[in-house]
């Protein structure tokens, strides 16, 4: 993702998360952070400081900075709001009956490309109407997709 130059958007909160981001910042592709809280009064981590400079790391929240503290409310409705924004939804692993699954759910019925890695563990996501990709041609497959509902969109 990070060597396509495609915007990334996500809420970066759990460690693995945070992993990626830290190799996303690496490159020069947009990307989109969505904390589950208000925005004004959070410290950023040095790391971000460069790639905001350089305008290709955006913060976004849709909560008020009355919202200082992360909530699993708070997280469940940044996520939707990060499905909301986003042109396509790419879930790696969502376990059966969880709550990444009703994102994905949701995501589908809006009419949004719902892409998942091809994996006996994913045949529930696929079983929703989720596309599987191979994670060795993961960036060319969204753009793919970004491609074909740019088209759809021009025909509508």
């Amino acid at each position: 993702m990070r060597e396509a130059g495609i915007t990334v958007i996500g809420g970066f909160h759990t460690p693995i998360e945070k992993d990626c981001l830290e190799i996303l910042l690496r490159g020069t592709q947009p990307v989109v952070v969505c904390p589950a809280r208000g925005i004004g009064r959070m410290r950023l981590p040095p790391a971000w400081k460069g790639p905001i400079a350089e305008g290709r790391l955006l913060l976004r929240s849709p909560f008020d900075d009355a919202r200082r503290r992360v909530t699993a409310k708070l997280a469940a409705d940044r996520n939707r709001y990060v499905v909301d924004q986003a042109a396509a939804v790419l879930i790696v692993h969502a376990a059966p009956g969880g709550q990444t699954e009703d994102l994905a759910r949701d995501a589908i019925a809006q009419g949004k490309p719902v892409l998942t890695l091809s994996s006996p563990h994913n045949a529930h996501l696929v079983a929703l109407g989720a596309r599987t990709v191979d994670v060795s041609n993961l960036a060319d497959a969204i753009r793919s997709v970004l491609d074909s509902n740019q088209r759809t969109k021009g025909h509508a």
